[in-house]
């Protein structure tokens, strides 16, 4: 049966047809969906009875609630949703959604993908292998549980310019008028760096944020299979090419190591990224990842962010949030199924 959540307006307003309605409704049905949040026909009241009873026979509503909840010491919340979308994998049917509660802001961190097919070599996430996409239903299943969100990062399982036209779809709604009509610079996309990122730029106005980890093609190769599919400096190469007015945002991600904080990463970094208006973000590597990689230490990671902030590229350190359930950054492995 199919769902009636991730559908855009011109759908919804063929499924009203469809089932002898005006279409009209197509946009009572987008409210109810998008802006209202209904789990059930019932609670679309300005339907005839006849009108919802000739969707229920139809269609789903396509809500429904995780199946499990983990709560850090830190407050963050982790979450195990099960998906509608076929898999591959019978048993891979599950993804996990990270909420992060601060003073002043939520933000959700969303999954595309059960597992991902990327295959970096620091990221837990990455030993899932790849079994299947979220489909935009799925991908707002997520988002529609909570109903204090201010941010969304699409930064879980999967690669988001991997699973584009779910996640554009997903963001449409989110962002259109007839949907929930979010700004768009209240959402920021990962990605590790592939093709499908020059059609998420000209598509969507969210933001983007860039995994580098390493500022050297060979280096970076070495841990990001995907350097080989586009390298950083053709990531880097098209960036440059767009426009980055209207407060949209570009910035880095980059896990650190004590091999690729030194002051040639640092210095390669500022030659790459010069001309760019974006900015980086330092995250501390979780050493609970089963990998070769000692992680930075504190003091390493200050002298970094100092040195490329100073000559002009704003760099921050994230703090990390999570990591005793395993939630924080590269460590979604469905550990709550």
């Amino acid at each position: 049966m199919e769902t009636l959540l991730g559908k855009t307006l011109a759908e919804l307003q063929e499924v009203a047809l469809s089932v002898g309605l005006q279409k009209f409704a197509g946009k009572q049905l987008a409210e109810w969906l998008y802006v209202r949040r209904v789990s059930s026909f019932d609670e679309m009241t300005n339907i005839s009875l006849k009108g919802r009873e000739a969707l229920q026979a139809h269609y789903s509503i396509g809500r429904h609630a995780p199946v499990r909840e983990a709560v850090s010491t830190d407050g963050t919340r982790k979450y195990l949703f099960e998906i509608q979308a076929p898999t591959a994998n019978a048993n891979a049917r599950f993804v996990e959604t990270v909420y992060i509660p601060e003073e002043d802001r939520a933000t959700l961190c969303v999954s595309s993908q059960v597992g991902c097919k990327m295959g970096c070599r620091f990221c837990m996430t990455g030993t899932l292998g790849f079994h299947g996409q979220l489909s935009a239903a799925d991908i707002l299943n997520q988002i529609f549980y909570f109903d204090d969100l201010t941010n969304l990062v699409f930064m879980g399982e999967g690669e988001p310019m991997d699973n584009l036209d779910n996640v554009l779809r997903s963001l449409e709604i989110m962002t259109a008028p007839y949907g929930c009509a979010w700004s768009p610079k209240r959402i920021t996309v990962s990605t590790v760096g592939i093709p499908a990122m020059k059609r998420f730029l000209d598509e969507s106005e969210c933001h983007m944020a860039v995994s580098m980890h390493n500022p050297f093609a060979v280096e970076r190769a070495q841990i990001m299979p995907a350097e080989k599919m586009m390298s950083i400096t053709e990531v880097v190469k098209l960036l440059k090419q767009h426009d980055w007015s209207h407060q949209r945002r570009v910035s880095f991600e980059y896990i650190c190591w004590p091999g690729n904080t030194t002051m040639r990463h640092a210095k390669e970094m500022l030659r790459l990224l010069k001309g760019l208006n974006c900015r980086v973000n330092l995250i501390r590597f979780h050493e609970g990842v089963d990998r070769d990689f000692p992680a930075s230490d504190e003091q390493q990671m200050v002298f970094f962010r100092d040195y490329l902030t100073e000559h002009g590229l704003t760099t921050t350190i994230r703090r990390s949030r999570g990591e005793d359930i395993l939630a924080a950054c590269g460590m979604l492995v469905n550990a709550l199924q």
